[in-house]
């Protein structure tokens, strides 16, 4: 069996021809001028003041282009947005996977990564991938190579084009499309091709399951899925996600999830059918380490491999994104948005506007609270088997989706929001929301006063910061 070389383990190297030993020894070149420098306990210092001040500059960007200001530059705006949208579609995964170590290290007693770097660990994710970019490609004498080495970019590149008519705010959205919700969700429909490919073209039993799996799984389950978008999308009256988002700018009780109580169980479902469609626990099958190795990238190696992972992470963002922006509010904040015209029209006053009362800042906050969410359900539930899988989907999600939208729609006939019955129904669903709210950060607060009493390795501080 081919032995991989890495930096860490000093072993002869395979050989490489072509793309693989630039690349290679790119990886190479970078572990060895990078890893005594991160490996510096002082470094962390400067690499925290300086994602401090770029923090600054974004909040304070948040605020000044939230409105129009590049409207009149059309393609300055768009070399803008699609550099900020490569850089941020590049710096989610990595986060993502470092944060993930870390959920999955505290719900576990234990502190997670914490050596590269010197400040929790935050250069592991980075030093995985040189890792992965200095790994030999292998591809299995029986597969399919042109088909193997495609199914990463099939898997990656849908995902990433979502984000074309994915906004972040008002004006932050590359393009406005009047189908933009049919746009993002045919995307990520996609990436099912994508599984099957890898699984097939592999020719092994257990790439094969993974991906029979993963077909069954994301078919059905796209179907409650779209059902439950229905209810946002008949509320507004379009599939413009812009739009959407713009609807609720009037507070918190103006979010689309406390308008009808079909609406928040609607909510409730997208989520549960979002995570099957990014294969996240409990419905991780199509992977399933414990009983097929590693599902339909089991033959993959190096940055292949690592490809399958980004795309999983960019995943998550673009369906709690979509969560965002059809039912908790968009880029809106919990404060009435005309609260803010009172500021004026001052840069200042554009600023205090785009972070306070609305912007991408909140958009963000809101989409990665909702990937703490599956990553806490996956290291809290356990994986449940392929028939259950088929079950809640057949006879609970589908059911209960199609239950919904035709209660919606008698919801929307006889009681436009305009009449009394339905703003108290809207006032009670929002304080229920803000209950739920509350009752969450007591029990973060109270898991922090207590964390000594823990019984593993959070009880002691085993590393400077833990």
């Amino acid at each position: 069996m081919t032995r991989f070389w890495t930096p860490w383990e000093g072993r002869p190297r395979p050989h490489y021809s072509g793309l693989s030993a630039l690349l290679a020894g790119l990886g190479r070149g970078v572990y060895r001028v990078a890893a005594p420098v991160v490996r510096h306990r002082w470094f962390a210092a400067p690499v925290f003041f300086g994602v401090v001040v770029l923090g600054v500059v974004f909040v304070w960007l948040c605020g000044l282009f939230n409105e129009a200001v590049l409207a009149d530059y059309p393609v300055l705006r768009d070399l803008l947005v699609v550099t900020g949208l490569a850089i941020f579609v590049s710096l989610v995964p990595v986060f993502c996977i470092w944060w993930e170590r870390k959920v999955a290290g505290r719900m576990q007693s234990r502190c997670g990564v914490m050596r590269v770097g010197g400040w929790h660990g935050w250069a592991q994710s980075p030093a995985d991938g040189i890792k992965c970019l200095t790994k030999e490609d292998l591809v299995p004498d029986d597969a399919d190579p042109v088909l193997f080495r495609l199914a990463p970019y099939f898997a990656l590149t849908p995902v990433v084009v979502a984000f074309v008519a994915l906004p972040f705010g008002t004006y932050w959205v590359f393009r406005h499309l009047e189908v933009g919700l049919i746009f993002v969700l045919g995307m990520l429909g996609v990436e099912v091709v994508a599984v099957i490919m890898a699984g097939w073209a592999s020719a092994s039993k257990w790439t094969v399951f993974g991906a029979m799996r993963e077909a069954c799984q994301m078919v059905s389950y796209e179907i409650p899925l779209g059902i439950a978008l229905l209810l946002p999308v008949m509320t507004v009256g379009t599939l413009n996600l812009a739009e959407i988002g713009n609807a609720q700018a009037g507070g918190w009780h103006t979010w689309l999830v406390f308008r009808s109580p079909f609406l928040f169980v609607a909510a409730l479902v997208y989520f549960i059918t979002s995570l099957a469609s990014c294969k996240r626990a409990p419905f991780d099958l199509p992977e399933g380490e414990s009983e097929l190795v590693g599902g339909y990238h089991t033959e993959y190696s190096g940055m292949r491999w690592a490809l399958f992972f980004f795309a999983e992470y960019v995943a998550m963002f673009v369906v709690s994104a979509l969560a965002v922006i059809l039912f908790f509010g968009g880029w809106n904040s919990v404060l009435p948005d005309r609260w803010g015209e009172v500021l004026g029209d001052g840069y200042l006053a554009r600023a205090v506007r785009g972070v306070v009362f609305g912007g991408p800042l909140w958009f963000l906050v809101k989409s990665f609270l909702l990937i703490y969410v599956q990553m806490w359900l996956r290291w809290t539930l356990p994986r449940i088997r392929i028939d259950q899988v088929l079950y809640a989907c057949v006879q609970v999600m589908l059911p209960l989706a199609m239950v919904l939208l035709l209660g919606h729609t008698l919801w929307e006939l006889w009681l436009p929001p305009e009449l009394i019955a339905a703003r108290v129904v809207n006032v009670i669903l929002a304080v229920i929301g803000a209950g739920l709210l509350l009752a969450a950060l007591a029990v973060i607060i109270r898991s922090r006063l207590n964390a000594r009493r823990l019984v593993g390795y959070l009880a002691v501080d085993l590393l400077p910061g833990a």
